[in-house]
C-alpha cells in the first residue's frame, strides 16, 4: 500500500517541501486558467522558456505535482497536473512536452481526452493513463 500525501510530506527533504509549495501554487493557477480561460489560452500555461541547465531532478518535480494534487481540496485532473508540471519542469531546465490526446471507446461510444507530459520521450506525468490515447497535439 502506498503512503498517503501527508506521510510522504513528513518524510520529504527541505528541497522537496519547497518543490511541493511551488507545485501547489502552480496547480491552483493551472486550475484557475482551465476554469476561466478559453482552451487556446489555458493550454499555453506550461509553455515557458526552457532554462539552460537542469536544476532539479525530474522525479522530484513529478513527486511534487502528484503529492500537491492529492492535498488540494478539489479534484485535480490531468490537464491541470500537466500544465503545472510542464511549467515547473521547463523552468527547471527539463525539455518537457505536453501531449493532448484522445480516444474513442466503443463500449460506451464516448470520446475521452487525456494530457500527459514527457521529458526525453519518457512520460513523467500522466503516463500510465496515456496508454490507448492518440496524441492530437503537442505543446513544447
Amino acid at each position: 500500500m502506498s503512503a498517503g500525501p501527508l506521510a510522504r510530506l513528513r518524510r520529504a527533504s527541505a528541497g522537496r517541501r519547497r518543490l511541493l509549495v511551488a507545485a501547489t501554487v502552480l496547480l491552483v493557477r493551472a486550475s484557475a486558467a482551465v476554469a476561466l480561460l478559453p482552451f487556446r489560452f489555458s493550454i499555453r500555461f506550461g509553455c515557458v522558456p526552457l532554462r539552460d541547465r537542469r536544476q532539479v531532478a525530474v522525479e522530484d518535480i513529478a513527486w511534487a505535482i502528484e503529492t500537491a494534487a492529492q492535498l488540494l481540496p478539489w479534484r485535480v485532473v490531468c490537464i491541470e497536473k500537466g500544465l503545472a508540471g510542464q511549467r515547473m519542469l521547463r523552468a527547471a531546465g527539463a525539455n518537457a512536452i505536453l501531449h493532448y490526446g484522445a480516444r474513442h471507446t466503443v463500449e460506451n461510444a464516448r470520446l475521452e481526452a487525456h494530457v500527459w507530459v514527457t521529458v526525453d520521450d519518457h512520460a513523467v506525468i500522466g503516463g500510465e493513463e496515456a496508454r490507448g490515447f492518440a496524441a492530437v497535439a503537442t505543446y513544447p
